[in-house]
Parts: structure tokens; C-alpha cells; sequence
């Protein structure tokens, strides 16, 4: 695989014919919709198959694949042009094998709502290990309200996925409501209560665990908070479920903030099967212009993370999203539009800027004029999720965790694909 930086004047055809790969191909793989139009400082990322198969007349994705050592799975992921499904026609060109070796194997966890376009989910099905539900509540007696998602859970199976529910304390405003988290840590009635609906929902809903997301809990409650999550996964575990919970980005474990405090690493960390550090957000709508996830500031949290919490157990946050900044900035009254890659990249090329490339945060910008109103965008592309896989890599973390796959991000997935094998429900 090599992730190509577009040079001022290139054309796709120039590329493809400096790769020795097939123009189709690479629009195909980087799902462009307009490929005459590039910019500078764009990446494409052009994977170099070494093994193809072409489909001929009654063949299906499980004939091709036993007949050539491999897995429908494993065609799925080496051609995402399937839309994870099974129609293929005869003349259609599949990858059976790709020149880039694997570095290893993570696990990958995924964030999605209920509302995900079924499209985008099956087609990114493939590259997950989990598929977590965003979210759940429940009421004050400590059930669990109901939502009806058994058909995302059903899919997810289907392809080998793991489905978590998320827990939160999300109120009808949308926000974490920190009373609401005090009133059920502090009443050990209705934590068991909570337990034991979640428990038999969660199994009659054809769930694998659960992904607790309690933020701005009362520092007050800390060990309390740890005390649910062991309750838990002693509950839950003696089903065969799992316990993940994630974790605000903390550098120490003294950090201020109502964020962080309740988060304690290590007594969350031994308590969990798992933990999901919400590496992500140093960016965001009301911040001044920055990356969302600077690599260099991803890395403080992790040397803090497993120092107390073991590597094995760890999923890295990665955002599938981005944001575009109306300046001058100002503080308390700027509020910053999210925008998704894919759509970063149109627009930088719709209004004619160059994207540059920060080397410290290993993170894509670029600047441009609207209504006589200067924008910043800063967003993610292949070179920026390498960097993060191998932040993750070095580490020797579990798996990434990505937040969200509502948009489908086609060089997410191909660099990922490229570089790791994904651990996949046995």
C-alpha cells in the first residue's frame, strides 16, 4: 500500500500509471466521485494487490473463496466495492491477496446510532470487532429503557461482530446529567436493580456485553463509579458477557476537571474487561482551531494509561470526523461546524485550497474563503490514521476505537485493512 500525496497539477491518471495500478482501481478503492478534480496536499491511497480472481458465471463468494484458501470475510475486507454483500457478476475483478504484509492484529471497536444508514453498516461490518450501540438509559427505578435495535444486533452477528450496548446518563437535553449518576452510585438498591435489567436485556436482545459511558460524574463518586463497573462484570461475566467502559483522556490521575477526576485509570482499569480512552475532542466545536486528536497529545494520555491499566486491555479513541472554523476565533462565542473527511476533502477542492499537513499533530488542515469570512478546517486522512494505528501499534494496545461510523470514511478502512488483521467474533 502506499498513501500518495496529490503534488500540485498531478492527475489521478499520472498517479496510477507511476504505481503500475489501474485508474478504475484506485477510484474505485478511494471511492472518488469526481476524479478529474484533485488538490494538492489530498492523499489516495493506492493498494497493490498481487493475486486477483475474476468472477465467472455461477460463481458465489463461498465457492470463490474455498476454492482459493480463503474466507467471504476476508473478500469482504480486500473489497469493499462489495458493500459487504454478496452480489457479484461475472468479469468483476476480486483481490485475493495484497503485497502489503499485516503488522499484527487489533481488535476494533466501532460507535454507531441506532439510526445508521444500514448501507454504510454493512459495509463497514467487516473491519469490526464490536459494534457499540450509542446509547441507552434508564429510568429512576434503574431499568433500562428500551430501544429497538434487534436488527442491528442481528447483523452485526452475522458478520462476525460482537454487539455492545452503551449505558450512559444522557438526559432528553442530550447532555450527561451528573445528578443522575450521583442518585444511582450512592443507592446500592438500585444499582442492583440496573444490573439485573440491563443483564436480561442485554440477553434477550442478542447483545455481547456492555460499554458504560458515565461522564462529568461528581468527583466525589469515584470509587463508587468503580464500584458499579466491578459489580457488573461480575454479573455480566458470569454470562459470558463483557465490561468496557470508557474513559475521559487523562494525562495523571490527579487532572482537574468534572471530566476526569470520577475516571480513576486504575480501579476502572482492574474492574473492566476492557477500557475505551476517549482519545479525541482536544478540537472541538467550541475550541480554538486544532486537530481533534493530535497524535502528539494522544501519546501523553497513553504513557499515563498503561501505567496503571495493562496495554492487552486498552482501546485507542480514533475520531471519523472533523471540524471547519469560522475565524477570527473568539472565545465563549465560536462554534465550530462538523464536518465529515470525505467532505473535507470535496470542499477543499470545491473552493480551490491547497491542504497542508502538521507534523507535530500529525493532522490534515487547510484555510479558505467563504463570504468574506476566512474558515479553517482540520480533519482526518490516510497519513493521520496511519500515524494513530501506529501510535496504537507501538503501544501494544488491544484494538482502536472509533467514534463514529455513521460516515463512511473509505481510507479509514483501507489503511487499517492494509496494515492489520481484525480480530473477528470465533
Amino acid at each position: 500500500m502506499v498513501i500518495h500525496v496529490v503534488q500540485p497539477g498531478e492527475s489521478l491518471y499520472r498517479i496510477s500509471q507511476r504505481y503500475n495500478v489501474p485508474l478504475q482501481y484506485i477510484i474505485q478503492q478511494n471511492e472518488l466521485q469526481n476524479p478529474n478534480k484533485l488538490t494538492p496536499g489530498q492523499t489516495i491511497v493506492v493498494p497493490q494487490p498481487t493475486e486477483t480472481y475474476t468472477v465467472k458465471r455461477g460463481d458465489t463468494l463461498g465457492n470463490i473463496a474455498a476454492d482459493n484458501g480463503t474466507t467471504v470475510m476476508k473478500l469482504w475486507q480486500d473489497n469493499p466495492q462489495l458493500g459487504g454483500t454478496d452480489r457479484i457478476f461475472p468479469g468483476q475483478q476480486l483481490v485475493l491477496q495484497f503485497k502489503q504484509p499485516k503488522l499484527g492484529t487489533f481488535a476494533v471497536n466501532g460507535y454507531a446510532y441506532p439510526n445508521v444508514d444500514l448501507r454504510v453498516l454493512r459495509k463497514t461490518l467487516p473491519y469490526l470487532t464490536y459494534l457499540s450501540i450509542f446509547s441507552f438509559g434508564f429510568d429512576a427505578s434503574g431499568r433500562i429503557i428500551p430501544q429497538n435495535v434487534d436488527l442491528l444486533t442481528r447483523m452485526a452477528r452475522q458478520y462476525q461482530v460482537k454487539p455492545l450496548l452503551v449505558l450512559t446518563t444522557l438526559g432528553e437535553d442530550g447532555q450527561f446529567s451528573s445528578e443522575r449518576a450521583h442518585v444511582l452510585l450512592l443507592n446500592p438498591a438500585l444499582r442492583s436493580t440496573l444490573i439485573e435489567s440491563l443483564t436480561q436485556f442485554l440477553k434477550g436482545h442478542g447483545f455481547a456485553g456492555v460499554d458504560v459511558d458515565f461522564e462529568y460524574i461528581p468527583p466525589e463518586d469515584a470509587e463508587a463509579y468503580a464500584t458499579l463497573i466491578r459489580e457488573l462484570r461480575t454479573r455480566l461475566n458470569a454470562e459470558g458477557l463483557t465490561v468496557m467502559t470508557a474513559l475521559a483522556p487523562k494525562t495523571s490521575a490527579d487532572q482537574p476537571g468534572l471530566l476526569y477526576e470520577a475516571h480513576d485509570y486504575k480501579a476502572l482499569g482492574e474492574a473492566s474487561n476492557n477500557v475505551l480512552l476517549m482519545t479525541y475532542e482536544w478540537g472541538y466545536a467550541l475550541s480554538a482551531p486544532m486537530a481533534v486528536a493530535p497524535v502528539n497529545k494522544v501519546a501523553k494520555v497513553l504513557d499515563f494509561a498503561v501505567s496503571v491499566v495493562s496495554p492487552d486491555n486498552i482501546f485507542m479513541g480514533i475520531p471519523n470526523y472533523g471540524y471547519d472554523w469560522t475565524l477570527p476565533y473568539i472565545q465563549g462565542q465560536s462554534r465550530a461546524r462538523s464536518i465529515g473527511n470525505v467532505q473535507a476533502v470535496d470542499q477543499a477542492i470545491q473552493v480551490g485550497a491547497p491542504i497542508q499537513y502538521d507534523a507535530l499533530a500529525q493532522a490534515p488542515h487547510y484555510n479558505y474563503w467563504r463570504e468574506r469570512a476566512e474558515h479553517e478546517v482540520w480533519f482526518e486522512d490516510a497519513r493521520s490514521i496511519r500515524a494513530k494505528l501506529a501510535l496504537a501499534g507501538e503501544y501494544r494496545l488491544h484494538g482502536v476505537s472509533i467514534w463514529n461510523i455513521m460516515r463512511y470514511f473509505p481510507q479509514l478502512w483501507l489503511v487499517l485493512n492494509q496494515l492489520y488483521n481484525i480480530e473477528k467474533l470465533d
